[in-house]
């Protein structure tokens, strides 16, 4: 099925994601929204591909998705904050463990930790 041309587009870039908020039209002239995540993956050989993942939004699902969207992304605002707290965008991250030790993702990766307990079997 060949889609129209998009009647009205914004983009969003957001590091290796890619969004595309496109309005098109459906055969009886009426408008829809499509959203278009667009991700960049790097092969070993140093080339690139693309994957796209698509949803379609009608305007009979416009209110209750407005709804529901505003009520999970405040939720989360208002429980996480809006600060980005993730190992993967932030290199200082120091991920807490259950008795309290931290480890950065540095640490992982030389196995040097300042939180590392030596542990006697003999204890056990």
């Amino acid at each position: 099925m060949m889609e129209k041309e998009e009647i009205f587009s914004k983009v969003l870039r957001a590091g290796r994601r890619t969004y595309f908020f496109d309005v098109r039209a459906t055969k009886a002239e009426d408008y829809y929204l499509t959203i278009t995540e667009s991700k960049k993956f790097t092969n070993d050989d140093g080339s690139f591909h693309y994957k796209k993942h698509k949803i379609y939004i009608y305007k009979e699902d416009f209110t209750e998705f407005k709804e529901i969207l505003a009520e999970m992304t405040n939720y989360i605002i208002a429980e996480k904050g809006d600060e980005v707290i993730s190992e993967r965008h932030q290199k200082d991250f120091k991920k807490e463990y259950d008795d309290g030790s931290r480890v950065t993702e540095a640490d992982l990766k030389t196995g040097s930790t300042d939180s590392f307990t030596d542990v006697n079997f003999d204890d056990i």
